[in-house]
């Protein structure tokens, strides 16, 4: 098995040129440095050095010597952050849904620390299955994710409303309907996948919705989804990366957008509140209730924290 040794005597004895003096700067004798040195070879299956005269790097060698660097820099900067973290006490590891807005997510995170917790909080972003798993296996302490989804035994907060707003481009016809706005279609072109209809003998194009993929909240999507169909009428969507790529689309006329991010916006694209249907981006704090980690003596407590910092959010 390759091991850090193996590349302190690479590294060394590439820049020594000289075993006595590669084996003085690893801390060892020269025999076990010239083993070190074979059971390398043997495991790359190449020559690293020729020795005939003097010690040299062979094309080989000269190849793995900026790997091996990094790769020690690398795990000396692991150390390093690690003897940090240990310096700075407990640590508190959060993760949040992309779809909470940024500002909003900052007061979240920041919740505990301005309660007079002396934790020291790591944040992700990552879909919200992403984050149910990892709080799940202990990687997260707690997480904000969609709601609803499958908890899988762990413990949720209440669910808190976030108000949206529905974005469409400037300039589009009345929305009509929850699927979003038609628009007039293109003299001579095919209706978008939500189909034409008519509207005063013209014929109007209905956008599709911008949605994340499903599988990153299944459960809330569907809601989403089946809350938009509500009035009776099929539901296109269109699936982006993330709020940025939707609000592309919308500016260029071929999507609507929702969002619960208040600053979210382009030239050309018009904002108004969701409301008819409601389109709350629902939200809870999940955590482990198995797991007694380093993160907080009471988790429940600090989830009561992030909860508030969200409900004032979401009355602003």
């Amino acid at each position: 098995m390759l091991t850090e040794r193996h590349l302190e005597i690479f590294v060394a004895l590439a820049e020594e040129e000289h075993f006595g003096a590669a084996a003085q700067r690893v801390g060892i004798t020269q025999p076990p440095l010239s083993q070190g040195l074979r059971r390398l070879e043997a495991l790359l299956g190449v020559r690293l050095f020729e020795r005939e005269r003097g010690v040299f790097l062979t094309e080989e060698g000269a190849l793995l010597l900026p790997h091996a660097r990094r790769a020690l820099a690398a795990l000396a900067e692991l150390r390093e952050t690690g003897a940090r973290e240990h310096a700075d006490g407990r640590r508190l590891r959060l993760g949040l849904a992309p779809e909470v807005p940024a500002p909003l997510a900052a007061d979240v995170a920041a919740a505990p620390v301005r309660a007079g917790d002396r934790a020291r909080i790591s944040t992700v972003t990552a879909p919200s299955a992403s984050l149910l798993s990892d709080v799940a296996s202990g990687r997260l302490d707690l997480a904000v994710v969609r709601h609803p989804s499958v908890m899988h035994g762990l413990a949720a907060g209440q669910v808190v409303l976030l108000p949206t707003w529905i974005l469409t481009p400037a300039g589009s016809a009345t929305p009509a309907g929850p699927a979003g706005p038609d628009r007039p279609a293109d003299s001579g072109g095919a209706a978008e996948s939500g189909g034409a209809a008519e509207s005063g003998g013209a014929a109007v194009r209905r956008l599709p919705v911008a949605v994340r993929p499903r599988g990153e909240a299944p459960a809330a999507h569907d809601l989403f989804v089946d809350t938009l169909a509500s009035r009776g009428r099929r539901v296109e969507t269109v699936v982006v990366a993330d709020e940025r790529a939707g609000l592309a689309l919308v500016a260029a006329g071929q999507a609507v957008l929702v969002t619960a991010d208040e600053t979210l916006t382009a030239s050309r694209v018009e904002r108004r509140r969701a409301t008819d249907p409601p389109l709350p981006l629902r939200l809870r704090v999940v955590w482990n209730p198995r797991r007694s980690g380093a993160a907080s003596e009471d988790p429940a407590a600090t989830a009561r924290l992030l909860e508030n910092a969200l409900a004032e959010g979401a009355a602003r």
